[in-house]
């Protein structure tokens, strides 16, 4: 069994380098020798060139710990997509995308490829944990038995695992890595004891050591079931509101007056997390026989506020006396929440496939999200720079970000245009709707 508390026996290969991975991998290095793995070997040369186009890494930090690998110093990190090289490591931290498909059910292949690929790496005594997001049982009743046949070892004689599910908040440069609280768990009480001395080791807020496996799991799962549904809540109140003719802000406002009321506000709801998370334990649940209807009359909620937003900015453009079809449109902001360039699962190509479809000619505009991401994920080309005299008879600001704003919109607006603001962060006398 590896010596978790004697950092020169541990050598660490965190598997994913993206929001999870690259800030996981950088904070290890400062005290162990980390390989950061990734398939992708475009990532693996920006990085070893100390460069993220996900902005969550610290440039310094980053630059910091690939010097000490260099100089052959206590700890450091190196970047490979040779899986080779994964065989010269004992604990291996699976930090893969769990995303959901065209039917949203959970789609396993990227960690059960990855699972595969570890097990060619695995030798007596190792260590696998997993931070991506799954449903209870996911990773002792899928991940190990791949893990297993493609090793041929048996687990928790020959090898071990771990799951300590991910909390890391897109762009968010307060609640950073070391400073949330971290949920650990082990296949035995021995290596739970092990993985959680790991955690401890870099986490300054602390761990919380679950009781086993399964319990960590759920425990991410519900987090982000928990602000779906609470948001699908407000969602609703502003679908019943907008027919009542009253501004559901306004509402939630005189409500937060008493000191128990939850404040949630209505909007969008994309992301790596809370828009797919629920899918997962929703799945876990039908699978053993339940069909749960909080949970997933939430999802349908939230899932319709693109639509809604559409069908509300061509309302007030008729009630403006435009022409729909040929009518030129702008969306501000693509990410799925604002000052970050993370587009995935976002919500706000449900906003622009509607306006299309009812005929109009749609820009979006976003300084943050990379143009060829989105191209690849959506098949929508975007601006990273507003076209000179382009004149928009609808604009809907859908993410953010502080450049939108002080905005000068006028100067981008027909005169009759129509300017609706989702995240109704804009001055009220500026706009003709907000959600």
């Amino acid at each position: 069994m590896i010596d978790i508390h004697n950092p020169k026996e541990v050598k660490i290969a965190i598997i994913g380098l993206g929001y999870v991975g690259l800030p996981l991998a950088i904070e290890f290095a400062k005290q162990y020798d980390v390989l950061g793995f990734d398939i992708n070997e475009e990532r693996v040369k920006e990085l070893s060139e100390g460069t993220d186009r996900t902005k969550e890494a610290s440039i310094d930090d980053l630059k910091l710990v690939i010097g000490k690998k260099k100089n052959d110093s206590s700890g450091g990190l190196h970047f490979s997509s040779n899986k080779d090289d994964l065989k010269t490591c004992n604990v291996f931290i699976v930090t893969v995308p769990t995303p959901i498909d065209q039917f949203k059910a959970p789609d396993l292949t990227p960690l059960l490829k990855a699972s595969a690929m570890l097990g060619t790496a695995l030798k007596s005594g190792d260590l696998v944990i997993y931070e991506s997001t799954v449903y209870p049982g996911c990773t002792e009743e899928d991940c190990v038995p791949v893990l297993e046949k493609t090793s041929g070892l048996k687990f928790n004689v020959d090898f071990f695992a771990g799951y300590s599910p991910e909390r890391i908040n897109p762009g968010d440069k307060v609640n950073t890595l070391t400073k949330i609280k971290k949920v650990t768990s082990g296949s035995t009480p021995e290596i739970a004891e092990q993985v959680d001395a790991l955690y401890r080791s870099i986490i300054t807020a602390g761990t919380h050591k679950a009781p086993s496996i399964k319990v960590a799991e759920a425990s991410k799962a519900i987090e982000n079931a928990q602000r779906d549904v609470n948001i699908s809540f407000v969602n609703e109140l502003a679908l019943i509101f907008d027919r009542i003719g009253i501004d559901t802000n306004d509402v939630i406002e005189a409500a937060a007056t008493k000191w128990n009321f939850l404040k949630y506000n209505p909007g969008l709801v994309g992301g790596h997390c809370i828009g797919v998370d629920p899918y997962y334990l929703a799945h876990k649940a039908q699978s053993l026989g339940y069909h749960p209807q909080v949970i997933l009359s939430g999802r349908r909620v939230n899932d319709t506020m693109g639509s809604f937003v559409a069908n509300k900015v061509v309302k007030l453009m008729i009630d403006k006396d435009h022409k729909i079809k040929g009518s030129k449109a702008l969306i501000m902001g693509i990410t799925f929440k604002e000052n970050c360039p993370d587009v995935r699962n976002t919500r706000v190509v449900d906003i622009y496939h509607e306006l299309v479809q009812f005929g109009l000619e749609v820009d979006i505009f976003d300084p943050w999200a990379n143009v060829n991401e989105v191209e690849h994920e959506y098949g929508i080309t975007i601006l990273n720079d507003l076209k000179n005299n382009v004149i928009y008879d609808a604009i809907v600001v859908a993410v953010a970000h502080n450049q939108f704003r002080d905005f000068e919109y006028h100067k981008i607006k027909r005169n009759n245009g129509v300017i609706f603001d989702t995240k109704a962060f804009l001055d009220r006398g500026l706009i003709d709707g907000r959600l």
